[in-house]
């Protein structure tokens, strides 16, 4: 490739790492001198760069902080608005949310390759923030106007935001830049906090319409931020080619393969516990005020796992993390979760399963990087997110087949269905490391 032509492997490897579209950028064509200096040379820092940073955490906390968020939803849907409804149909709705999410990612990775934020980011923010004012609108008992408000609307929306908000750091840090990104995501958790406690509180105090309105309000100021400051530094591609988002011949690689198969298993349960918690604790009693919270205790706790995991994995390696993380958590969901029966147990699963479950979200991307040749980054970590997205449209909707009545004995396979599978993930994972020796 002629990008490699004056700049060192070691410096396009380390830019090309940081996130799934940056590679794209460096490879696609030819840069002249003066873009060279520019990728090799970062702000680190500055009012430009940390305002840039400031709007894509704003940008994560108002739209996957929604998505974390569904929980509610869930729970109040079966309760109220949608009775007639399967717990799976309604779990679907948050399905689709991340599926769009994560599917149109590697897409949406290319027009941010070719154009920047300036079109997709104020696109993304409208989407989302209309969706958000047209749920207000749904009918209860009519789960094919939240399908196409909560489900498309805001999906379409999240992609158009997410993946530029977490791409464009890599326009301004390198030195920091896996820290970061740690903080950025953290986002999302504190998002995960926060827009359950305005739902909860306000869908009592004012009915479920104006909860989505002002939570509508609150999302439009925190994307208003975002796209006043969030700005693109290094030079941009100027054409776009959807077919090199994925990449299929990665899967000739076996640790590749063994990840991807360990995404598919992890992603289909991870999610389960954010949607089905509430409506497990209500199930036993739990005191109604401490249930409601429960959600933002799990994307709390959620914060520093962002963080942490990616401290530790610059000194261990990604996959020396994410295998003892992973087999936490399954240890904790069969033998925390599967026997919890008053408040306590159930709390105290909530805050360690957030812990310890965000580790493989945050340090995926990270162990893609080590395995695959830096030209090739973005469209295979865009295979690895199409897999992903299969696996959350499943998930949830798989769960609630589990649960046709609220009763312990149904919430009991729910739970061993997904304690097997993220001890499958863990399993998948392992397996890795036989490679390695081997190689």
């Amino acid at each position: 490739m002629s990008s490699g032509r004056d700049t060192s492997p070691q410096e396009l490897g380390e830019y090309a790492s940081a996130d799934p579209t940056a590679s794209a950028t460096i490879f696609a064509k030819t840069p002249s001198t003066a873009s060279i200096k520019s990728l090799e040379t970062f702000p680190e820092g500055g009012y430009q760069a940390w305002s840039v940073a400031l709007g894509s955490f704003l940008a994560l906390f108002s739209t996957f902080g929604v998505v974390n968020s569904f929980g509610v939803f869930q729970e109040y849907y079966q309760t109220t608005l949608l009775t007639k409804s399967s717990s799976s149909t309604i779990s679907l709705i948050g399905a689709l949310q991340l599926f769009l999410l994560y599917g149109l990612s590697p897409f949406v990775g290319r027009i941010f390759d070719a154009y920047g934020i300036e079109i997709i980011l104020p696109l993304g923010s409208f989407l989302t923030v209309f969706s958000m004012m047209m749920t207000s609108l749904c009918q209860p008992e009519q789960p094919y106007q939240y399908f196409l408000t909560q489900s498309l609307l805001f999906g379409v929306g999240n992609a158009l935001v997410f993946t530029p908000s977490l791409a464009i750091v890599s326009h301004w840090f390198r030195r920091r830049r896996s820290l970061l990104i740690g903080i950025i995501s953290s986002g999302s958790s504190l998002g995960g906090v926060v827009y359950p406690l305005i739902f909860q509180n306000l869908i009592r105090k004012t009915g479920f319409p104006w909860a989505m309105r002002i939570a509508g309000f609150v999302t439009l100021t925190c994307l208003s931020v975002s796209c006043l400051t969030m700005r693109t530094r290094l030079p941009l591609l100027g054409n776009m080619s959807l077919s090199s988002a994925v990449d299929l011949r990665g899967f000739k690689d076996p640790k590749y393969t063994l990840i991807c198969a360990a995404a598919f298993l992890l992603f289909y349960a991870l999610f389960i516990p954010y949607f089905y918690i509430e409506t497990y604790a209500n199930y036993h009693g739990v005191d109604r005020t401490l249930s409601r919270n429960l959600l933002a205790i799990l994307n709390a706790c959620g914060m520093p796992a962002r963080i942490i995991p990616g401290l530790l994995a610059d000194r261990v390696g990604p996959l020396n993390v994410l295998i003892p993380a992973t087999y936490i958590s399954g240890i904790l969901v069969l033998g925390m979760w599967l026997p919890s029966r008053g408040a306590v147990p159930i709390t105290l699963f909530s805050a360690l399963y957030g812990l310890f479950s965000g580790a493989f979200v945050s340090l995926l991307p990270a162990y893609i990087a080590t395995i695959v040749p830096r030209e090739n980054y973005g469209a295979r970590l865009g295979m690895v997110f199409l897999v992903i997205a299969v696996a959350n449209i499943a998930g949830t909707p798989t769960a609630g087949v589990f649960l046709p009545v609220v009763d312990q004995a149904h919430f009991n396979g729910l739970i061993v269905f997904t304690g097997v599978l993220v001890f499958c993930g863990g399993l998948a994972a392992s397996t890795i490391l036989v490679f390695c020796r081997g190689s």
